[in-house]
């Protein structure tokens, strides 16, 4: 199997501190705040500059050693990651998906987060669709999970919010090195920024490629087919 991996080109990152409306269900909004909170405790030790800078704090703060960091974060963010979508299922069963009708906003994206993180957002696709075009759930949040999808089906995504890069094997040592990663090709590239605009982001997808550290270019899923592996 070849090694990969890829970043998701957030654009907004929402807060889940201080509702805006008032929600429905209090005590599932409440667990669903929760649920929101620890899918992100993982990732900010990853991907928040601030906790990187500092290894030796982070490691003393997580009872390990320094050295078991790049192992044991992405372990402990899986775990839980798993946890998470066996109840989030569970939710989605018995209530449909938490719009802001149910638990206000923003939790009604803490759900959404569980799945983009999964590997079932092919099952649950529609039924974001539902929640945005209803107005329970951002529609920006369902075109990022549209794009997630498309990307992993190899086809072109629609609104650019979704980078990919490629691990290669360097023969001088044996070892499997990260390339830079690049933003996945995109249908009619040329008009993104609009489609991006109405699906309301607030950037356009040269501005949220820099934010990354991405030096945005248009590619073609041929010129992937060429790149190494």
């Amino acid at each position: 199997m070849k090694s990969l991996f890829f970043v998701l080109l957030l654009g907004l990152l929402p807060q889940l501190a201080a509702a805006q409306t008032t929600p429905q269900n209090a005590r599932l909004k409440h667990e669903l705040d929760s649920i929101y909170a620890v899918d992100q405790k993982w990732r900010s030790m990853l991907f928040d500059p601030h906790q990187r800078h500092r290894p030796d704090s982070l490691a003393r703060a997580l009872g390990v050693t320094r050295e078991s960091l790049p192992t044991y974060i992405p372990g402990q963010m899986l775990r839980t990651d798993s946890t998470n979508l066996v109840r989030v299922k569970q939710i989605l069963k018995q209530y449909g998906y938490p719009g802001k009708t149910l638990v206000g906003e923003p939790t009604n994206e803490a759900a959404w987060y569980v799945i983009q993180h999964s590997d079932d957002i092919d099952h649950y696709l529609p039924l974001i669709k539902k929640a945005a075009s209803k107005g329970e759930l951002p529609f920006y949040l369902y075109a990022q999970m549209l794009d997630r999808q498309l990307m992993r089906d190899g086809k072109a995504q629609i609104y650019g919010t979704q980078a990919f890069g490629y691990s290669v094997l360097n023969p001088q040592t044996g070892r499997r090195e990260a390339q830079p990663p690049f933003v996945w090709p995109i249908q009619e590239a040329a008009s993104v920024n609009e489609r991006r605009k109405k699906a309301g982001f607030p950037t356009t997808v040269e501005q949220n490629a820099a934010n990354l550290g991405i030096q945005y270019r248009v590619l073609t899923l041929k010129d992937v087919e060429k790149m190494p592996k």
